[in-house]
């Protein structure tokens, strides 16, 4: 009997380890937008993307160094799933609707590269991130010339002039 128990006990563990690794195979990732875990090591340094004036794309910042790449540009490329493509002078605002959302572009984190951001940082938005807080009324400012085209795939020329 005490055997059969121990049995029992042993199949009943192994199904539960089994159904826990499924879920966690299941999982979906979290929004590739902000700490990106998984950043690409290409380090871009020459470009020939073009910004929304479709004119060559300008340097964004490099204090702090931005862009998927980090590369002070907001290019993108393959592996940029969140599409970090709008050059935005961020503010105090637009940091803590982030934080609401839970990306967290205030606190550093060294490991991935990232210094952490105070208002007036420029820093390479995700598009839709951009896009959801001009719809909520708080998109930061952007910078025309380091904004690239692709961004006009999620949002018009317009929206991104109206923002001062």
């Amino acid at each position: 009997m005490l055997q059969s128990n121990f049995l029992l006990y042993i199949k009943i563990l192994l199904l539960l380890l089994m159904v826990n690794t499924f879920a966690l195979a299941q999982a979906k990732p979290k929004e590739n937008c902000g700490n990106n875990k998984t950043k690409s090591k290409i380090n871009m340094t020459k470009t020939s993307q073009v910004n929304v004036l479709n004119t060559p794309l300008t340097l964004a910042s490099t204090n702090p160094m931005t862009g998927f790449y980090r590369n002070g540009y907001c290019q993108t490329g393959a592996n940029d799933a969140g599409l970090h493509v709008v050059a935005a002078v961020v503010t105090d605002a637009f940091l803590k609707y982030s934080l609401s959302k839970g990306n967290d572009l205030i606190s550093a984190y060294p490991a991935n590269n990232f210094p952490g951001l105070k208002a007036g940082d420029t820093w390479c938005l995700c598009v839709l991130r951009w896009k959801e807080a001009f719809d909520a009324g708080i998109a930061p400012p952007v910078l025309l010339e380091a904004t690239n085209l692709k961004a006009l795939q999620y949002v018009t020329l317009e929206q991104l002039k109206s923002v001062k």
